[in-house]
């Protein structure tokens, strides 16, 4: 028996009073989530590219994502969608239109940041895509991201992936 009042002790309190605090979203991050709920409407909707960056404008928080990244991100992932699913495709283990729409959008822009972003190091990439699949697309979603873009990462940036994996195994 503890001397302490089952208040104290954490395993007794409510899951969401020992939760732990969400950690504020970067700029970047946002920009990314932004992105997707952009891209997700062109792959759903059809929605062009003005219609989709005048509707997510609007939307609380965008005031907080980094607005030139999304810019830049959705205007690039739409102006090199065929290149993007054409490298893309060399990785995947079925058909590009038969991912789930948030998986081939995630993908999409993943690689674009990988092809288009060198100053960006590729796992912050890969970790951010992952972090996507995690929060919006199905249970195991974010598995499959990974092991996509961790290919295609190597073929990239062959020399940055490379000199990664020596530094874990020294």
């Amino acid at each position: 028996m503890s001397d302490q009042p089952e208040s104290a002790n954490p395993a007794n309190k409510p899951a969401t009073e020992r939760a732990p605090k969400p950690v504020a979203k970067s700029p970047r991050r946002r920009a990314r989530e932004f992105a997707l709920q952009g891209l997700y409407q062109w792959r759903i909707g059809g929605n062009d590219e003005a219609a989709i960056e005048a509707h997510l404008h609007d939307i609380t928080g965008f005031d907080k994502a980094d607005r030139q990244f999304f810019a830049g991100l959705l205007r690039g992932v739409l102006a090199q969608r065929e290149s993007l699913q054409e490298q893309l495709q060399g990785n995947l283990d079925r058909p590009f239109n038969e991912l789930s729409p948030i998986e081939a959008c995630v993908l999409l822009a993943g690689a674009f940041e990988l092809t288009n972003y060198p100053q960006t190091p590729y796992r912050v990439i890969i970790n951010e895509a992952i972090e996507l699949a995690k929060g919006y697309g199905g249970t195991d979603g974010h598995k499959y991201v990974n092991g996509v873009l961790d290919k295609l990462a190597a073929k990239l940036r062959p020399v940055e992936v490379e000199a990664k994996r020596a530094t874990r195994k020294g």
